[in-house]
């Protein structure tokens, strides 16, 4: 019975030391060996042997890249308190996994005080303005100070970021309020600027518009002046010798009443209406224009005796037809009388009976 016993003590002994003798390292990690409680090795990935009962494995190290975040409150030159987060990225230098196992306690915190420290002293040279400008400096004196101050203790410090730079609350408001009326003052500049050209161009293109206008009206009078001079001379071409200008006013004015009717959205009243009516405009009309060129020519000195001549019959023409038109008033206004009451005399008034 005691034999059993001891045999069972031995095996247990035995796959206990097996079990001991042996251990396994994971991908990316470092394994702390210590023999009887002092440093021996460092295991990294893979199946490792060790003495049962003596040796041990202390600790495990992860070899992967970490993340620390720091948030830092701080002040600005111009007295502003601002919280800015930092990003710390870094991992274990492989083979200095006994220093950065060993020569800290605590590196996170080591690493927060660094991180602190750098970002508050480089901050303090900095208006709020030129702090939110700045972070990518801010990010690298903190960076710089971590590698200096921290390569001796087995760390290497991947990247280093600066991700925000958040003011107090009411300062904030204020910024945003002051950047929200810089917008509209940038936008009502644009729109007046917009405007601006718009009424510029409009001004250029009416401009435009009324030099082509005007050319265009020249050259349209341009062409009138021609055409008539050519009717004139086909008309006089043609052996007509009496009147031409009377021809061609009433060509002009046929023209003219032509033009108007085509409009359908106006109202045309033709004055006067009768033939003998338009005969005496034709009349006035030629007489006017050959009276005006008359008198032009005896103004300038350059009438010859025909010309004279036809000057001094249109003036009795035009003294005639004075004296007929007093007559035609004359008799209007006596037949006018003549329908009026009593015949155009005073009523008598009713004798009294005695």
């Amino acid at each position: 019975m005691i034999g059993m016993i001891v045999v069972g003590v031995v095996l247990l002994a035995i796959v206990l030391t097996i079990f001991d003798g042996y251990f396994i390292v994971r991908t990316r990690e470092a394994a702390i060996v210590e023999r009887l409680g002092k440093f021996v090795t460092v295991a990294h990935a893979g199946l490792h042997f060790k003495l049962p009962w003596v040796d041990r494995v202390r600790d495990k190290i992860s070899l992967q890249v970490r993340q620390l975040d720091v948030m830092v409150e701080t002040k600005t030159k111009d007295n502003v308190f601002v919280q800015i987060p930092v990003a710390v990225q870094y991992e274990v230098v492989q083979g200095r996994e006994r220093e950065a196992y060993y020569m800290l306690s605590n590196h996170e915190q080591q690493i927060v005080a660094y991180v602190q420290d750098n970002v508050r002293s480089s901050v303090a040279n900095m208006d709020l303005d030129d702090s939110f400008s700045s972070k990518d400096t801010i990010a690298q004196n903190v960076a710089i100070s971590l590698r200096d101050n921290m390569a001796a203790y087995g760390w290497h410090f991947v990247n280093t970021l600066v991700t925000d730079i958040r003011p107090d609350t009411r300062v904030r408001e204020s910024m945003n309020s002051i950047n929200a009326a810089q917008r509209e003052r940038e936008a009502a500049i644009a729109q007046a600027e917009a405007e601006k050209i718009r009424v510029v161009k409009e001004a250029e293109g009416a401009a435009e518009a009324k030099k082509l206008q005007g050319r265009g009206v020249a050259e349209q009078r341009k062409e009138i002046v021609e055409g008539i001079a050519q009717q004139y001379e086909m008309l006089r071409a043609a052996g007509v010798q009496e009147n031409p200008e009377t021809l061609m006013l009433v060509s002009q004015y046929l023209d003219a009443m032509v033009d108007v009717a085509d409009r359908s959205h106006t109202n045309v009243l033709y004055m006067p209406s009768n033939p003998g009516g338009m005969q005496d405009l034709f009349g006035g009309m030629r007489d006017v224009l050959l009276s005006t060129q008359a008198i032009n020519n005896e103004a300038s000195g350059g009438l010859d005796r025909e010309q004279r001549e036809r000057l001094e019959q249109l003036r009795a023409q035009k003294a005639q037809r004075a004296q007929q038109a007093a007559r035609e008033v004359q008799q209007r206004a006596e037949h006018a009388f003549e329908q009026a009451p009593y015949g155009g005399q005073q009523p008598q008034a009713p004798q009294q009976q005695g």
